[in-house]
C-alpha cells in the first residue's frame, strides 16, 4: 500500500513540473515582419514621401493583421498595434530610406 502511494505521489508530482514547465519549452512566439522597400522611391519629392508613407500605412496593417467586426477588444488591439508599428516605422524610414536601405516594419506580440 505505500509503495502505491508513493508512485501516485510520484507522478503527480512529476506531471505538476511538467505542466508547469509547459510553457517555457514553448516555441517563441513568431513576429509578425513585413520589408517596406524603398529603393524605387524618390524620397526628395513629395510623391515619393507619400509613396513611403503609404507602404508603411499597408505594412503595420499587414503586421498587425485583422480584427473582427464583432470583436471590439480585438479592434482595439489592432488600431493601438498599427499606430506604435507606424510611429516606429515612420521614425526608422528617415535615416533608413535616405541611405536606401530597406525599412523592417514588425509587429511586438
Amino acid at each position: 500500500m505505500k509503495q502505491t502511494l508513493k508512485i501516485i505521489a510520484a507522478s503527480a508530482l512529476v506531471t505538476g513540473v511538467l505542466l508547469k514547465a509547459a510553457p517555457l519549452l514553448a516555441e517563441p512566439a513568431l513576429q509578425n515582419v513585413t520589408v517596406v522597400h524603398t529603393t524605387d522611391l524618390d524620397l526628395s519629392t513629395v510623391a515619393g514621401r507619400n509613396a513611403l508613407d503609404h507602404r508603411l500605412v499597408v505594412a503595420a496593417y499587414d503586421v498587425c493583421g485583422p480584427a473582427s467586426d464583432s470583436d471590439l477588444s480585438g479592434q482595439n488591439n489592432a488600431r493601438a498595434c498599427r499606430v506604435d508599428v507606424l510611429a516606429k516605422a515612420r521614425a526608422d524610414s528617415a535615416q533608413l530610406a535616405s541611405r536606401g536601405s530597406s525599412i523592417r516594419v514588425a509587429a511586438a506580440n
